[in-house]
């Protein structure tokens, strides 16, 4: 309503509560300061992680903030006011990724430059499928895949195509649905019926975005073979090479290798030199899972976890991981040029036209989306504010962080034992109690594995429930539950940080351990 309790026009139009014009910027003024603070306050220790809240609980606090959750039928427009309390009360009831305390998942605090990136792309609000609709995104996102290409380096650094996707998976779908599509052309038109028994091949330890490729390309995980891993988590070459041969004897068409760099939970990285030798020998396209590694090749120390990646045919990067861009930031790329086009093409008339003005310039025939949002800007402006160096040593601090966790790890006297060797900037370990120690996995009872594995589940909660750190913990290979603590965007993180950390999970653990017992 406008000052008078009058509808308020909008070029002519009605419309209830609009916010436009003079209202709009002091808005948005108003939650830039909100958002602002929240940024800036990200290292405050004295913030806890999360206040965790149960959803009806949620549900309370947004009530009480005068902006209910509930979307119900006539839904009334909301004073300015409601929802600038529903902007704060969200904020604060949401995970402070960028918290020290948070080693949850393999992202975590997002860098200053790149939100202001993310805001000007959002208020742009332009689809990056065009040139003539994208023009500063269009170009900025051809220099962003031309620069990680010359960081993997080999034949993609002189012949790369690719795209950014929404996410990692997609990434990985992309290879494969690229690696079936050369491997087979008519696919893309006579569907699988009448084609090859089609297989791909990926490790035991891989990333279950394979397994959905299986699903969305229609390959069917009857036919997405798990190759055997040794015992910190990389792929066999011998074993892969043996699952090959022992398909084509079988009849079938081997054509996709999914490797990793850094899996998920160990990080392991597969030794990319010999398997690219195999699938040379076997002429089956070569993926490398990058999503959470592949900025090793950032730091001279650690690139050579990424040896050999060179040699694939397509590689997936999610930035948005160790070099700490916001949700979500991830690249695809492929030394095939043209296959993108050759495989997603629509050529929709209405978008795609030929004789449009810097047609030759348009992505989005690339991809198998229409809507895309213009993620390379962020990392564009990032890596100009930072530089190589930057990122380099941001690096170089999350793995410098690792080593140092693992080092206390085994100088705790027992307190503390891993569960795997370090790899990168994965940590996996045991708290164990003292009844326990010195603790073997491969001497203990069952007993003693029955009560570990109740050890690190309840120590989350409890810490979980009182807005301490976030570490994230599983089952693996037998195991009882370890922690698993990562590093990635962790440039705020301290070793004295981890100092306290151990403290506090030790802490945690004294008190609870008496109801842990089997």
């Amino acid at each position: 309503m406008g000052e008078n309790g009058a509808p308020m026009q909008l070029n002519g139009h009605q419309s209830e509560r609009g916010i436009e014009g003079r209202q709009a910027g002091d808005f948005l003024q108003k939650v830039a300061a909100v958002l602002c603070s929240y940024v800036t306050s990200q290292s405050d220790q004295n913030e806890p992680v999360v206040r965790l809240a149960s959803p009806d609980k949620l549900k309370q606090h947004f009530e009480k903030a005068g902006i209910p959750l509930e979307l119900p039928d006539g839904q009334a427009a909301t004073p300015t006011d409601s929802l600038l309390a529903g902007v704060s009360t969200a904020l604060q009831y949401s995970v402070r990724t960028g918290h020290p305390g948070f080693f949850n998942q393999l992202y975590a605090r997002a860098d200053a430059v790149s939100i202001a990136a993310d805001w000007l792309a959002v208020a742009a609000n332009t689809n990056v499928h065009t040139y003539e609709v994208a023009p500063v995104f269009t170009a900025v996102e051809v220099e962003v895949l031309s620069k990680l290409a010359r960081c993997v380096g080999g034949q993609y650094a002189t012949c790369h195509d690719g795209l950014f996707a929404p996410g990692g998976s997609i990434s990985n779908i992309y290879g494969m649905h690229l690696a079936r599509n050369h491997a087979d052309p008519d696919y893309r038109t006579r569907g699988a019926f009448g084609g090859p028994h089609m297989v791909a091949f990926t490790s035991e330890h891989a990333h279950y975005s394979y397994l959905k490729a299986a699903f969305l390309t229609g390959l069917g995980t009857d036919n997405l073979i798990k190759v055997e891993c040794n015992d910190v988590g990389q792929m066999l070459p011998e074993a892969l090479d043996q699952a090959l041969a022992t398909a084509r004897e079988q009849g079938k068409v081997p054509f996709f290798v999914g490797t990793t760099a850094g899996t998920t939970v160990l990080g392991a990285f597969d030794p990319f030199e010999q398997i690219a030798a195999i699938c040379k020998k076997h002429g089956v396209w070569m993926h490398v899972d990058g999503c959470w590694g592949a900025a090793a090749l950032l730091t001279p120390e650690h690139r050579h976890l990424m040896k050999g990646c060179e040699l694939s045919d397509s590689l997936a990067w999610n930035p948005h991981k160790l070099m700490g861009l916001p949700l979500q930031c991830s690249a695809f790329l492929t030394t095939h040029k043209g296959l993108l086009q050759q495989s997603n093409a629509s050529n929709a008339t209405y978008l795609f036209q030929p004789d449009k003005l810097n047609r030759e310039y348009d992505l989005g025939d690339k991809t198998i989306q229409c809507g895309r949002r213009a993620d390379a800007f962020k990392l564009w402006l990032a890596w100009k504010a930072y530089g190589d160096k930057g990122y380099e040593a941001r690096v170089t601090h999350s793995a410098n962080l690792a080593i140092h966790f693992e080092q206390r790890i085994k100088a705790s006297d027992g307190a503390y034992v891993l569960s795997h060797p370090r790899s990168f900037v994965n940590v996996c370990f045991w708290w164990v109690p003292p009844p326990l120690r010195p603790f073997q996995p491969a001497t203990a009872s069952q007993q003693d594995l029955a009560t570990l594995d109740k050890v690190a589940p309840k120590i989350k909660d409890a810490m979980q429930q009182a807005g301490d750190a976030m570490i994230g913990f599983q089952r693996l290979q037998g195991l009882p539950n370890f922690f698993r603590i990562v590093f990635p965007s962790a440039w705020t993180v301290s070793a004295a940080d981890l100092d306290a950390l151990l403290t506090r999970i030790e802490g945690f653990g004294n008190k609870l351990f008496p109801a842990l017992q089997v």
